[in-house]
């Protein structure tokens, strides 16, 4: 009976990565660069500098969560924050209240951006993978044009101090955004039936459809989730600049993707939680503002972000919950 116990409780490598992976990943990359920079890297101001930095991978990558989370992929997010950012500066710049422009520009926005890559791919019924690759491109060149290619300047400061500034001068507000928009969804797919849903069209769309799942309508839902996370993403940029940048978030859906399956989101759909996305995230902002810091140059950080989701996603298909399924 105790060798039975024992063989029952014995935890595999398999059973490590499923829970400890995203957690032991922060932990290891926090050790290294802290033996590297010591005073400054784990200095109580930069590691807040940290976080704060990494709301925007964070937003992105909640948004693109869903996506993955149906087996298939967000290439937009970075265009969708770039163009509701650049929206929402010009509609303050004309002289709309910041609230105002924030619903229009950043909600709405995001969301109709979602709606129509969702659309998309049910009318289609070609992979997310090429039609947000084509919206990717498509909305880049239309914030370009709305933007005539230049900076968007002139954002209120009662906007940028609201939602750029820190609460009692402590807590960035990028933070709190980002950590709020986190818990809504976490609230969203574990105790409502349309985020359970999702996870059971990620896991098998057939078996989904016959279990009387609309997967069409499902599909629509997660990409305005990603559009409206996007949208969010470019609020914040825009309140941290004081100003809109056409090519704002340029490459930011690999830190999206790099985040959530670091985060031990399964790329074969299904499998997946909010809570180690956000702990991906601010992996992804440990990782640049580590390289940073010991002078290594940006081509090489994106060489790494490269590394780590080839890596992770190589790790998931052997040794992840996805693996268990397919076994």
């Amino acid at each position: 009976m105790q060798n039975n116990s024992a063989s029952k409780t014995k935890m595999t490598f398999s059973d490590f990565w499923d829970k400890y992976s995203t957690v032991s990943i922060l932990i290891l990359m926090v050790l290294v660069f802290g033996a590297m920079q010591p005073k400054a890297f784990l200095s109580g101001t930069n590691l807040v500098k940290i976080v704060e930095q990494s709301a925007i991978t964070i937003l992105l990558a909640c948004g693109e969560f869903f996506s993955i989370l149906l087996a298939g992929i967000d290439l937009s997010v970075s265009s969708t924050m770039a163009l509701t950012g650049v929206i929402t500066a010009k509609l303050m710049v004309l002289g709309y209240h910041p609230t105002v422009a924030v619903l229009i520009g950043t909600l709405l926005l995001g969301a109709a951006i979602g709606a129509v890559n969702g659309g998309l791919i049910n009318l289609t019924g070609l992979p997310p993978f090429i039609i947000t690759l084509g919206t990717q491109s498509i909305l880049r060149g239309i914030t370009m044009i709305m933007a005539n290619a230049r900076t968007v300047s002139g954002v209120p400061a009662s906007f940028t101090k609201a939602v750029g500034g820190k609460i009692f001068g402590i807590i960035p507000m990028p933070i709190i955004v980002a950590l709020v928009t986190a818990l809504v969804l976490v609230f969203f797919t574990m105790k409502t039936q349309a985020g359970r849903n999702l996870y059971a069209i990620g896991g098998n769309s057939q078996s989904a459809w016959f279990a009387g799942i609309n997967v069409k309508k499902h599909t629509i839902l997660a990409f305005v989730i990603s559009g409206v996370c996007s949208g969010l993403a470019g609020m914040v940029n825009i309140a941290r600049l004081a100003a809109a940048e056409p090519n704002a978030g340029t490459g930011y859906e690999t830190f999206a993707i790099a985040a959530v399956v670091i985060g031990g989101t399964s790329f074969f759909g299904g499998q997946g939680v909010i809570p180690k996305v956000v702990v991906g995230g601010l992996i992804i902002g440990v990782i640049n503002n580590g390289l940073n810091m010991v002078g290594v140059s940006s081509y090489y950080q994106q060489i790494a972000m490269g590394a780590l989701i080839i890596v992770a996603v190589t790790l998931d298909r052997f040794f992840g919950a996805s693996s268990k399924i397919r076994k």
